[in-house]
């Protein structure tokens, strides 16, 4: 992977978390509101990152965790 691929999958990653991370703020506050959204984002981040290792040229030289 070259460091722009890398970066840019950095970029969607962060971005998806941080948009979590907000509707779990708006949540903390209105209850009613984005009851699930960072529980599927989380979930759909692992299944990415699993797909990504299994797709791998080595997949049991790929870290336990990415970041």
């Amino acid at each position: 992977m070259s460091w722009a691929e890398h970066g840019a999958g950095a970029v969607v990653i962060g971005g998806r978390m941080v948009g979590a991370g907000l509707a779990c703020i708006v949540h903390a506050a209105v209850p009613a509101l984005f009851t699930e959204t960072a529980g599927r984002t989380v979930m759909s981040l692992h299944d990415h990152m699993v797909k990504r290792k299994a797709g791998a040229a080595n997949p049991n030289a790929w870290p336990d965790y990415e970041i």
